[in-house]
């Protein structure tokens, strides 16, 4: 399948001091088929100075075609989310987050199911193939393998990493939906939603991943994990749309 243009939105709270590296990696990418890139960052009202580097980036390589919007105040990352996913004009998106967790030389894993006609959604997984894994918590990583069972069982997929940041979806798809979790409950709830249109073609495959510690800046807690059990239920077990 042949498309133009990749929109990658990049959620950015208090990020000021590294925005520049994950931008730098998403700059330096070549897409496969030929396909441009938009990239979409959303500062969802970071008290650093996020803004100001962002602006100072943009100026500095006018040759990467950013788009810039920032929250009023703080909404949380799943609204920084929505905001980017109604800009964007590419034909599909993916959504990278600021940190240095995930690698934008990994984009072309996630297109080529879409490249090559077989997919609509692409999740990548840090569970599964043969990428480098940094070793973080055990519990985290349990928790996380839990959600994903839940999530399963009641969309009927077998996802292995339903937490994943790198998420490839068909724009139109997703626009179409109706999202609502302003936080990290986004996951479970695009999920369970775009696992319910008609004859969605879902693919998984495997990412690497460069975790961070709490102490590096890692923003997840026990109270969003929570939080994701009651969306799985909400959207999953009764079908919420609304």
């Amino acid at each position: 399948m042949a498309f133009n243009k990749l929109s990658i939105i990049i959620p950015a709270y208090n990020e000021g001091n590294t925005i520049h590296h994950i931008l730098n990696k998403v700059k330096d990418v070549q897409l496969i088929g030929g396909i441009t890139k938009e990239v979409i960052l959303v500062n969802d009202c970071s008290s650093d100075n996020t803004e100001e580097a962002i602006l100072s980036y943009q100026k500095q390589n006018p040759e990467l075609n950013i788009q810039y919007y920032k929250h009023p105040v703080n909404k949380g990352k799943g609204a920084a989310l929505h905001t980017g996913i109604n800009h964007a004009t590419g034909e599909y998106l993916i959504i990278q987050d600021a940190d240095l967790e995930y690698d934008p030389n990994e984009f072309n894993i996630l297109l080529q199911p879409v490249v090559d006609g077989f997919a609509d959604v692409v999740y990548g997984s840090r569970f599964m193939g043969g990428k480098p894994h940094r070793i973080l918590f055990f519990w985290h990583s349990l928790g996380n393998q839990f959600l994903t069972a839940l999530s399963n069982m009641f969309t009927n997929l077998n996802l292995t990493d339903m937490e994943t940041c790198y998420k490839l979806f068909d724009a139109k798809m997703i626009q179409n939906l109706k999202l609502r979790e302003n936080r990290f409950g986004f996951e479970p709830e695009v999920t369970a939603k775009i696992s319910r249109v008609p004859k969605v073609r879902i693919y998984e495959v495997g990412i690497s991943y460069y975790g961070r510690t709490f102490e590096e800046g890692k923003k997840i807690g026990w109270k969003d994990g929570f939080r994701a059990i009651y969306c799985i239920l909400k959207y999953g077990a009764f079908k919420t749309n609304s």
